[in-house]
């Protein structure tokens, strides 16, 4: 059963944007914190940014903020995470993540979709 299917990822030019969409099973929606992880060539997987169940908080890795937004849908069980001014740096597999702790750790996060490759070229 699959609870977690991103969609959104691409090539784009260094300075341009993209927006990931992840559509969650409703009782992972409902009941989760949302993450957006990402896996760049050669390293571990880091935390890019975080969703309260409520949306009342976010939290964004420093690499990422003031560029990159997260949102959630509650109509459509889903979130977003728009990227602007995208650098070649954030090339990598993005990762859509739902979790119970307020971490932005893979660590914290049980459940996964199966990734989307965003590819930033200069």
């Amino acid at each position: 059963q699959v609870h977690l299917t991103e969609s959104g990822g691409g090539s784009v030019q260094d300075g341009g944007s993209l927006r990931l969409s992840c559509v969650a099973s409703a009782h992972i929606y409902s009941g989760c914190n949302m993450g957006w992880f990402r896996q760049r060539p050669g390293l571990e997987r880091e935390g890019v940014a975080l969703v309260s169940v409520d949306s009342s908080y976010t939290k964004y890795a420093g690499s990422v903020k003031g560029r990159f937004v997260f949102s959630r849908d509650s109509y459509k069980k889903s979130v977003y995470l728009q990227m602007n001014d995208l650098k070649t740096d954030d090339t990598a597999i993005y990762y859509c993540g739902a979790g119970g702790a307020w971490e932005l750790v893979p660590s914290a996060f049980s459940c996964w979709g199966q990734g989307t490759q965003v590819t930033v070229y200069s």
